[in-house]
Formats: structure tokens, C-alpha cells, sequence
């Protein structure tokens, strides 16, 4: 079984590549590093420790696009050492394949990642270093759902909620997500969920992307934040700050502490910009009356 470490300075990616990483029965265990800083210091560790010592890694899957040195700059200096770990490239360009396998990468995976060609990418690690890359067989009495093998993504545009009437179309154009407004399209691991509007009680920003959270976990969107914004405002939705929106009627407590502003959304608890906390105090004033 494989030990690997991800690298990716884009947090929303890196959480997604290590969950279908984690998901796959062939690795044992798998870290992610954010940056080329971290990826370093940690894979300096793994070869002091040797590949069999206990924090061996076996496989790096590794963006090439980041701040300070590249995935190419790093896959260099691993090339220097007697029994580096494998080199996996993971990436949204295509034009660096060539210079990949220069440095002897094991593959090329480009993003969106797929889970079953990052699930060919794990194969050919394990046949690389004299692993089955087999996925394993579930044990009995286990649906064979269990096994990584994740059906593909249905793209599903995510809803638009016009406040005009869109000139009529035909019935092939009209999608999944206009039929329905009160749900959004998530993905998870390649699997399409829709999750109703009314059950998100905060949303946090990612850079690109937008974290929805609800009373049993979250979901990640490739949706800015000032874009659920302005098209959730008519569902009672708040900016309180730059990285925070809001449903209003899942605020629990306004708090006022030293000239701060934090409003408390189940357990969690929210800080309010400056530039916010006047609105945000009239709107709950107005809500509270009704």
C-alpha cells in the first residue's frame, strides 16, 4: 500500500485530492502540503528516514503552477537523490508533459481531476514500485460500492435565479438546476449531490471557490462568494465580511465585545467587518420585529 503526499497551493484542490486519495483501498496513508516550503521540509523527512523507514513516502502527487519554486522545480531536486519517492504530476496545463517525463514522472494527471484516471495514476505507481495495482476486492458483505471506483460526474450547472422571465427554449436546453431553484449542485469525489438552499447557514470563501456550511458538513463550489451573494440576497443571505456570507435567520446571537462584532451561527462564531455591523444590526433589528 502506498504512503503519499499531495501538493497543491490552492487549499479547496488539495482537500479535494486527498479525499479521492484517501478513498482509494492502495494508499495507506496520505498528507498534503500547501505550499513548495512544506512539500520540501516534509519529503526531507521521508528520505532521511529512507522508503522503508516509518515516515517514508512513497508517491508525491504534485501541482506544477505555485508560488515560489513549481512542481517542475521540486521533481529537479528530488532527481538528485539515490532513491527519491515517485513523481506524479497533477495539474490544470497541459504544456509541461514533456518536461514531466524528462524527470521520469510516473503520470500526468490533468485537472479537474477524474477519480478514475487519478485511480490509473495510483496503478501505476503500485506497478512501479512491484505493488498489485489492483483495486482490492470488497470484503464479504460489503456492497461493492465500497471500493473506490466513483462514478463519473454529471455536470449540472449550477442554478441561476433570474428576477426576469428568460425568453422561452426549448425543452433539451432547460437544466437540472433551473427545474430546481432551491438547490444548488455540489460534487464530491465525482458524485453529484444537490443541497437545498434553505439548509445552508453560512458560507465561507476560498479563494475561487465558496464553502457552503449546513448542520451536517460542507461542501465546496467553484462559485465566488460574491457571486452567492448577490444571487442569494432575495434569500436572506448577509455579507458580514470579506470571507462570510450569511442566512439571517440562522444568526443565534449578535455579540459586542470591545468594539468587535461577532455574531455566533450554531457553533460557530462569525467576526462582522466594520463596514458590516451597522447593516447587520438594522437587519436583525428588522427580522426581530418582523
Amino acid at each position: 500500500m502506498l504512503r503519499v503526499l499531495a501538493v497543491d497551493d490552492e487549499m479547496p484542490l488539495l482537500e479535494e485530492l486527498l479525499y479521492l486519495l484517501r478513498s482509494d483501498p492502495r494508499i495507506r496513508s496520505a498528507e498534503g502540503a500547501s505550499d513548495a516550503t512544506g512539500a520540501l521540509r516534509r519529503i526531507t523527512v521521508a528520505l532521511e528516514a529512507g522508503p522503508d523507514g516509518a515516515d517514508g513516502i512513497d508517491v508525491v502527487f504534485l501541482d506544477i503552477h505555485m508560488a515560489g519554486l513549481t512542481g517542475l522545480d521540486i521533481a529537479r531536486l528530488l532527481a538528485g537523490f539515490a532513491r527519491p519517492p515517485l513523481i506524479v504530476f497533477v495539474t490544470a496545463h497541459e504544456g509541461f508533459a514533456v518536461q514531466a517525463f524528462d524527470l521520469k514522472a510516473v503520470d500526468y494527471v490533468l485537472k479537474p481531476v477524474r477519480p478514475e484516471r487519478l485511480a490509473e495514476a495510483v496503478r501505476r505507481a503500485c506497478a512501479q514500485l512491484g505493488q498489485s495495482g489492483e483495486v482490492p476486492a470488497a470484503p464479504e458483505g460489503v456492497p461493492a460500492a465500497a471500493a473506490p471506483s466513483v462514478p463519473p460526474a454529471v455536470p449540472v450547472p449550477v442554478p441561476v435565479h433570474a428576477a426576469v422571465p428568460a425568453p422561452p427554449r426549448q425543452a433539451a436546453e432547460v437544466t437540472v438546476a433551473e427545474r430546481a431553484p432551491e438547490q444548488i449542485a455540489v460534487e464530491l469525489g465525482g458524485v453529484t449531490r444537490f443541497v437545498a438552499i434553505a439548509d445552508i447557514a453560512y458560507v465561507e470563501a476560498q479563494g475561487d471557490y465558496a464553502r457552503l456550511h449546513t448542520d451536517e458538513g460542507s461542501h465546496l463550489v467553484r462559485i465566488p462568494l460574491s457571486t452567492l451573494e448577490e444571487r442569494w440576497a432575495a434569500r436572506g443571505f448577509v455579507r458580514i465580511h470579506r470571507r462570510h456570507l450569511v442566512a439571517l435567520a440562522r444568526i443565534d446571537e449578535l455579540r459586542l465585545d470591545a468594539g468587535t462584532t461577532s455574531v455566533r451561527v450554531g457553533s460557530a462564531e462569525l467576526q462582522v467587518s466594520r463596514r458590516h455591523a451597522r447593516e447587520l444590526r438594522d437587519l436583525l433589528m428588522r427580522h426581530a420585529t418582523g
